[in-house]
């Protein structure tokens, strides 16, 4: 008897190749990809990650960003708001100001991005602007992340644009550079405070 296995965010689950029709209805639900789409993502998030390691050298918030169209990288970006003073150079705004202008056209329909952390509401709200087909995210944000974290703003069925959503790529390896990175943040800012207080 056959099976196909997919992949979801933590294990693997085999299912009888007579149900495939409900396989791809809970793969949309649920968001997980077959092992070929998988391990694609995972080869552009790990562009994505070496981006995130770039801006953590330059002392901005390790985030990284792919942007792909048709199987072929047309950006890559990572945070700069330190750097270049502005609020909005969020990786995933980089990414998609450079794929739109390489493409000579604001609209980047057939294409994915990939960002190591879930994006907020003003990433999230460019990617709608954008049309972009795809997200691909690596670790949740429950402070800001306004894909599933708390809000839902590229699947609102109330707006003119929908993205398609896959979240946990390579989950644990974002979680990681941004926890040690803030980590590495507090034990300076703390050795920075005792350097300063008076000796008793």
């Amino acid at each position: 008897m056959l099976f196909f296995k997919i992949i979801s965010f933590q294990k693997a689950v085999l299912i009888e190749s007579g149900f495939f029709p409900s396989l791809i209805n809970r793969q949309r639900r649920l968001n997980i990809n077959l092992p070929s789409a998988y391990s694609v993502d995972e080869q552009f998030m790990d562009m994505a990650l070496e981006e995130a390691k770039r801006a953590e050298e330059e002392g901005e918030v390790p985030v990284g960003a792919v942007l792909v169209s048709q199987g072929q990288v047309i950006a890559r970006a990572r945070n700069r708001p330190i750097a270049l003073s502005d609020p909005t150079a969020h990786a995933e705004i980089l990414a998609l100001r450079e794929g739109a202008a390489g493409a000579g056209n604001y609209r980047l329909p057939d294409s994915t991005l990939y960002v190591t952390l879930e994006p907020c509401a003003m990433c999230a709200g460019a990617l709608l602007q954008a049309r972009v087909k795809r997200l691909v995210f690596g670790a949740e944000d429950p402070k800001a992340g306004a894909v599933r974290s708390l809000y839902f703003l590229l699947e609102d069925e109330r707006l003119n644009h929908r993205v398609d959503v896959t979240g946990g790529v390579l989950r644990e390896e974002c979680r990681e550079i941004l926890r040690q990175f803030f980590q590495d943040r507090r034990e300076e800012d703390l050795r920075q405070g005792l350097q300063r207080s008076p000796r008793s």
